[in-house]
């Protein structure tokens, strides 16, 4: 695998963090502005704002620019967004702050993932996506616990500090490893690629992300209740056990990237199946320590199996416009995370046990299945599965080494 590949998982580091670490630090927050937690949550919500409108509006933009001067630019943003929230005086220069922050987010997974894919042989594209999304998976590992604990000792202004410091040297890498003549985007217009992205196979296939990724974040939002209340952990040891949460996502990303590469759908239908059992079997799981621990590593392994597939299916189901829909699959994970919150603490709000977010998700990661096999459906429809069993037959996807057309 090409070195380029590192860089682009420096840079997902720096965005993994910066993403889940405000989680840990609210109450540091609340109490240096002088606000409630309910107030400070809102910076998470304003970041996944960021998200959703940054990413297809910024990969629209740029879609005719050099992909790694795209790439950089974005990390600048990224870097400037996170200095200011170091240094924001007070909540609401703060909450812009992190709504840029988060602008960067989307557009720089959509396009390094057509980089990434563009810079290897075809039968390895599910695995070069996972590599780049490793830096986002290892950032739950080290990342933000890490900078969690460097702002509760050093104060949440050292930890955004230390964040921009992450994207300064992902810029350094992107400028030294990513070829300079992986360059240029599509020739095509801004209509074309609205166009190219308006297909009910890529609108199924977003939905699909949506639905999975909602079935995730169901459960894992309320994920310290769920340890603490039902298997009764101290809360000292939840920070170890997301760690853990990690441990599991890395694992089923590298094997989600190298399974899709020999069957995209199998790899698919396979990790939602594997959530659907998870998440229905967290109540049971949640009754001993021993169980939950095992629950949490299996809910990484089984969610995070699917995220190179959905990516690369997307990107092959818009292949006019590969950036723009590889970037729609980012804001489509973060409305996931969004709604996927909503409805779990629907669930508890409605005086349901403290793991009745994980069934609602188990919910989730059925309708998830039930969007795939409405695309599989679409597909066998419209002639474009192939001969093997569950693998999907990419659309082709122009290398950025051959010549545009004119």
């Amino acid at each position: 695998m090409p070195l380029a590949l590192l860089a682009l998982a420096v840079g997902a580091f720096g965005i993994g963090t910066t993403e889940f670490v405000m989680m840990g630090l609210l109450p540091n927050v609340a109490d240096d502005l002088h606000i409630s937690i309910p107030a400070a949550g809102h910076l998470v919500s304003a970041y996944a704002l960021g998200v959703v409108i940054g990413a297809p509006v910024l990969a629209a933009v740029t879609a005719r620019m050099p992909r790694r001067r795209v790439l950089i630019g974005l990390m600048v943003l990224f870097v400037v967004g996170n200095a200011v929230s170091a240094v924001a005086p007070d909540y609401h220069s703060l909450m812009v702050a992190r709504f840029v922050s988060g602008l960067p987010h989307g557009a720089f997974f959509g396009v390094g993932a057509v980089v990434a894919t563009s810079l290897v042989a075809p039968e390895r594209k599910a695995r070069s996506v996972s590599l780049m999304f490793l830096g986002l998976t290892v950032a739950n590992i080290v990342g933000v616990p890490v900078a969690t604990a460097m702002g509760q000792q050093l104060g949440w202004r050292a930890t955004f500090l230390a964040v921009s410091a992450i994207g300064l040297a992902a810029i350094a890498a992107l400028a030294a490893l990513v070829p300079a003549d992986h360059g240029h985007g599509a020739t095509v217009g801004v209509r074309s690629e609205l166009k190219a992205l308006g297909s009910v196979p890529v609108w199924l296939a977003l939905g699909t992300t949506v639905a999975g990724f909602g079935a995730l974040f169901s459960a894992y939002s309320y994920i310290t209740p769920m340890l603490t209340d039902a298997a009764g952990f101290a809360e000292g040891s939840v920070t170890l056990l997301l760690a853990l949460f990690g441990v599991g996502a890395t694992i089923g990303n590298l094997a989600g990237g190298r399974l899709a590469d020999h069957s995209l759908r199998g790899t698919l239908f396979g990790g939602l199946t594997s959530l659907v059992a998870v998440l229905a079997l967290f109540p049971l799981l949640m009754r001993a320590e021993w169980s939950a621990a095992l629950a949490v590593l299996l809910l990484g392994m089984a969610a995070f199996t699917t995220g190179s597939p959905l990516q690369l299916m997307v990107m092959e189901k818009a292949s006019a416009a590969p950036s723009l829909a590889s970037s729609a699959n980012q804001a489509a994970f973060n409305l996931a995370n969004a709604g996927g919150a909503w409805i779990g603490g629907l669930a508890l709000a409605a005086g349901l046990s403290v793991t009745s977010p994980a069934l609602t998700g188990a919910v989730l990661a059925v309708l998830g299945l039930a969007v795939a096999a409405l695309a599989y459906a679409v597909d066998l429809r419209r002639g474009t599965t192939g001969s093997a069993p569950g693998r999907l037959v990419a659309t082709h996807v122009p290398s950025e080494a051959e010549p545009a057309r004119r």
